[in-house]
């Protein structure tokens, strides 16, 4: 019997995995060589998409741009709220990121983020930040009731990390490619779950005040529900999750899948383009949790290695823009079992020596 790996060696070499309607030829950021800082735009009667391209300039050797990254910056002994990298850790990153991808994906507007959008700048690096504003819940939502003070403190953190991220967008014109209000915030599961209201309220006030496009990232179980489309209407292009190996299925398998989930996006919001901002394979699992039981493959760098090249494949044929994840693995997150999933989906180990895909990329 062929081993699944093997099967799906196979298959990189066959004209239908390239094959798909789930190319985003529209999709977009419209920021990559601007040279004059961000307007803000006018709030209008009709809802005008702000357009992207993510062809390259004519001084520049590539001929798209869509490959991204999710980067999360902590090293071992740092983490959000604790000990923050220095400069010259962020650059070092960031310098090894620009020899793989065009476009990093960041989480939250405060701290590193502004850290890298300097030095993007100052070192001229051929990348562009998808700048995050990370958002919490202001209101209780489903059974979940945070106690007053603690909404009250999040409302203050919400409107400090949209004000930031628009500030950053609007400084670094060029090096901010567009803004992302809120990270898996309305998604069932969430354990930072937002209502609706307050998530398009902060989205309206960032579309006001940037020239660049505002999305808002979620998983696909929130994009594929009808509910969504209110969310959808008011982005410039749908942020979305999927995870094929989260989600119960095989390596073999787990392209086919991803492009049928994407095509239910598609028809969920016809006409948006779609933006993946995560996707990934992680080297390891532990065997605690959801991941016991969602994650049936035994996963390891030979797996990911192939995932992240059929992925680049597919996407580079049907130029759908998406952010792997992730650059680093971050050891700092999920439990403590060393295999915990959490702390493995990086293509570089957290002390950025490469997987087995980045030594031969």
């Amino acid at each position: 019997m062929i081993s699944s790996v093997l099967r799906f060696a196979a298959l990189l070499t066959f004209p239908a995995l390239l094959t798909s309607g789930c190319g985003s030829h529209d999709a977009t950021w419209s920021s990559l060589a601007e040279t004059q800082p961000a307007k803000a735009t006018t709030t209008t009667t009709s809802f005008q998409r702000r357009s992207i391209t993510l062809d390259a300039p004519a001084t520049q050797h590539a001929a798209w741009l869509g490959h991204g990254v999710s980067y999360g910056p902590f090293r071992d002994g740092q983490r959000p709220g604790g000990e923050l990298p220095t400069k010259e850790q962020v650059a070092e990153d960031l310098r090894l990121i620009s020899k793989h991808w065009s476009m990093i994906r960041m989480y939250g507007s405060r701290g590193v983020a502004e850290t890298a959008c300097a030095i993007i700048k100052e070192e001229k690096l051929p990348l562009r930040i998808l700048v995050g504003a990370w958002i919490t819940p202001e209101k209780p939502v489903g059974d979940k009731a945070p106690s007053a003070d603690t909404l009250l403190a999040n409302t203050a953190e919400n409107k400090a990390e949209v004000e930031k991220a628009i500030e950053l967008a609007n400084k670094y014109p060029g090096v901010v490619l567009g803004v992302s209000i809120g990270n898996e915030t309305l998604v069932e599961w969430s354990d930072h779950r937002c209502d609706a209201d307050t998530l398009i309220k902060y989205i309206r006030q960032a579309r006001t005040a940037v020239s660049v496009p505002v999305t808002t990232c979620d998983d696909y179980n929130f994009w594929n529900k009808p509910h969504s489309v209110a969310v959808g209407k008011e982005c410039d292009y749908i942020a979305v999750h999927i995870y094929a190996m989260w989600n119960k299925q095989q390596l073999v398998d787990a392209m086919d899948w991803t492009r049928s989930t994407l095509a239910n996006i598609k028809a969920n919001h016809p006409g948006t383009p779609i933006v993946i901002t995560e996707i990934g394979w992680a080297t390891s699992k532990g065997t605690n949790g959801y991941q016991a039981i969602g994650i049936v493959t035994n996963p390891d760098e030979r797996e990911q290695e192939l995932f992240f090249r059929s992925l680049r494949d597919w996407a580079s044929h049907a130029r759908q823009p998406y952010f792997y994840f992730s650059a680093f693995d971050e050891n700092w997150k999920g439990g403590t079992e060393p295999n915990e999933v959490e702390k493995h989906w990086g293509v570089f180990k957290a002390d950025r020596t490469p997987k087995k895909v980045m030594r031969v990329e």
